[in-house]
């Protein structure tokens, strides 16, 4: 579709705007500048302002108001990972914690009017994804950081050669040699599956929500554009649909991180 001759968007134009990158170029790969700034805009603001937090920790007395609150968000994942691994879990709790607060703040950029946004950003880049969680790029690169970690957890706790044995040998197991040898490539598929399909879950469900959620916002606002009833009705959907957010923002936050403890956990189990 194009554009009006007097320089208003079309709908197309203007889902585009939101919805599409902004990106560039370098050594032959595309990078999604929006997303790359965003999220470790936020990423930075966030855990500088826990840094901060944490070098004022009273150790006596009533803990501030920042303190408690943060302590409260802390034990509240402690407590998660706590019921499903009873070993010490310090590491796996900074990790989810971390990966709790990180995808919470980026979705929660959804609160902010698309409208309100885009009279910054397009004054620098024609296009301009606000929200990184709905970017495949960035849940494909958080999913896969976890797996990752899923593996170097699992050689840990069971040596290079026990998780290769686990690699190999499980789930089926042969009588002899022979069968051993017969099975191993059908254990090695089936590993291969559930080891693809953990972080593919992970990125999916939580790009999937937060994507979809921002087409919907985007076409509430176009209701505007209808004249006065869809100002007022577009108002009304808008805040329905953004009191409904508030639930699904942290939701998609904690599945992610429950799945990440549960990943996490099982690599120290032995099959």
């Amino acid at each position: 579709m194009a554009s009006g001759s007097d320089g208003t968007k079309t709908a197309t134009e203007y889902i585009q705007g939101h919805l599409a990158n902004q990106t560039f170029t370098y050594s032959g790969s595309t990078i999604h500048l929006d997303t790359v700034v965003t999220s470790w805009l936020l990423g930075a603001i966030v855990f500088g302002l826990l840094f901060m937090v944490s070098r004022a920790v009273k150790k006596e007395g009533v803990p501030g108001k920042a303190q408690a609150f943060v302590e409260m968000v802390y034990d509240f994942v402690d407590g998660q990972v706590k019921d499903m691994f009873h070993g010490d879990r310090r590491f796996i709790t900074g990790v989810c914690f971390t990966v709790f607060v990180w995808i919470l703040v980026m979705n929660m950029v959804k609160f902010i009017p698309v409208d309100f946004l885009g009279a910054f950003t397009h004054l620098f880049a024609p296009h301009w994804k606000p929200v990184a969680t709905a970017d495949l790029n960035t849940t494909l690169a958080l999913s896969l950081s976890v797996i990752f970690l899923v593996i170097v957890l699992s050689i840990k706790a069971k040596s290079f050669g026990g998780y290769m044995h686990e690699l190999f040998c499980t789930p089926f197991h042969g009588p002899n040699i022979f069968a051993v040898i017969v099975l191993i490539p059908f254990n090695f598929a089936f590993q291969m599956i559930e080891l693809i399909s953990k972080p593919l879950s992970l990125a999916l469900r939580l790009y999937g929500n937060m994507y979809a959620g921002e087409i919907i916002f985007l076409l509430i606002s176009l209701l505007s554009a209808a004249g006065i009833g869809g100002v007022i009705g577009g108002g009304l959907l808008h805040a329905g649909w953004a009191i409904f957010h508030i639930l699904v923002v942290p939701l998609q936050a904690f599945i992610f991180m429950m799945l990440t403890a549960v990943y996490l956990s099982m690599a120290h189990e032995a099959h």
